[in-house]
């Protein structure tokens, strides 16, 4: 869609921190994350919700959400994740978008009421981009 942001950051319109792409999806840093190593997940064709995702793409898309969790918990030293979804209420953006987001112990994430936790400067948002792509190639190598 034309006027849809993440559709143009696909198309190369609106530049972000890109972590993870294949023919199905495409991983970017939050611009506001609840906290560093916070990543999108999109698909590449334009739905706006998990309702209009095609069943044969379901499958290839979590498979990327669960590759960029692991990831996500390795690159960013992490003791968990969490992985979510919103449908329309919430959507900031309406484009299906997975948050995968680094978890710790007493990270102040409570409920819906969530922080939030910029990054320092650009040099740091390129560091976590860079730390990002060497966990998913590392486990892109391995056979899980």
């Amino acid at each position: 869609m034309k006027d849809c942001e993440f559709c143009q950051i696909l198309r190369g319109e609106i530049r972000r921190y890109v972590v993870f792409e294949d023919e199905i999806s495409l991983g970017f840093l939050d611009e506001k994350p609840l906290f560093p190593g916070h990543v999108l997940l999109i698909p590449r064709r334009h739905c706006p919700t998990l309702v209009d995702l095609p069943p044969e793409l379901i499958r290839p898309l979590f498979f990327n959400v669960r590759l960029l969790s692991r990831a996500v918990e390795e690159g960013m030293e992490a003791q968990g994740s969490f992985v979510a979804i919103n449908n329309r209420i919430s959507q900031s953006v309406p484009h299906l978008h997975v948050h995968v987001v680094p978890r710790r112990p007493k990270d102040g994430l409570r409920g819906f009421f969530w922080p939030r936790n910029p990054y320092r400067s650009e040099a740091h948002c390129q560091e976590v981009q860079e730390t990002l792509k060497g966990a998913l190639q590392r486990l892109s190598r391995e056979d899980w």
